[in-house]
């Protein structure tokens, strides 16, 4: 299986390899590096493309340890070291992407060029971070119950015809994966004062119908990266746009890692 053994953690990620130029692709909450299968399917041959299960999430064997995005940014470019690649495109959903611009911060000689799909440098306002508490306090005493699964599912996902396998595999996390993955989302700080140290290109998508994170913060994103090339409105997605409409979303990231990777 291919493991890579970084920071004190068995990470899991899947190379399409070949000679292209590579990307490396991290996922959102509560998802796992299979919500990259359509880049793969569409952009393999030309394009290199490598994704991979952060802590708590997917096939990464995880220490249990409380983490941040600091340090699976750390993790991805452990996750280059362990392939040998001095420099790549970084990139990845929601969270994917707030553990990209932080690498981007930390490490900016391994960083080609950002792909940031439906992310941030924000936060949530605070009634926003309160509720999605109480429903983490719920889940982990009471389980998935459905009320809270379809809520989680409408939001990453959208209209339910996307909801499987997805929201099958929300109902099977496990409690201790539910708690220290959301501490970290829920806890993690505001960089949007530190977009503009950011000077790689970059490229952001975004789902016109995303309710988690607004289109308003994807033109804050886009505005303060000095790199940034264009921003992609992804028509009738909702968070998971790379995933829902990778019609929409292939052939503008394929062209960006084309030129930059």
């Amino acid at each position: 299986m291919p493991y890579g053994d970084v920071n004190g953690q068995r990470i899991f990620f899947e190379d399409s390899g070949g000679a292209g130029p590579a990307v490396v692709l991290a996922h959102g909450f509560l998802m796992d590096h299979t919500m990259f299968d359509p880049q793969v399917a569409a952009l393999a041959g030309g394009v290199r493309v490598i994704r991979w299960d952060e802590r708590a999430h997917g096939r990464t064997e995880w220490d249990g340890e409380p983490f941040t995005y600091w340090d699976s940014a750390d993790d991805c470019i452990g996750l280059l070291d362990h392939l040998g690649l001095e420099r790549a495109v970084l990139g990845g959903m929601s969270q994917g992407g707030f553990l990209s611009l932080r690498a981007a911060l930390r490490y900016p000689d391994r960083v080609k060029g950002l792909v940031l799909i439906d992310t941030q440098g924000g936060v949530d306002p605070p009634e926003t971070l309160a509720y999605y508490r109480g429903m983490v306090e719920t889940w982990v005493a009471m389980g998935a119950l459905e009320p809270i699964v379809q809520v989680v599912a409408g939001l990453i996902l959208g209209q339910k015809e996307h909801w499987e396998p997805w929201a099958s595999r929300f109902r099977d996390t496990p409690a201790d994966r539910i708690c220290e993955a959301s501490a970290c989302l829920l806890g993690r700080e505001d960089i949007t004062d530190r977009l503009g140290e950011i000077r790689c290109p970059a490229i952001v998508f975004h789902g016109t119908e995303d309710r988690a994170i607004p289109m308003a913060r994807a033109e804050v994103l886009a505005a303060r990266l000095a790199g940034c090339e264009r921003l992609v409105p992804v028509e009738g997605a909702a968070h998971a746009a790379n995933l829902t409409h990778a019609d929409q979303v292939n052939p503008a990231l394929g062209d960006f890692v084309l030129r930059h990777g």
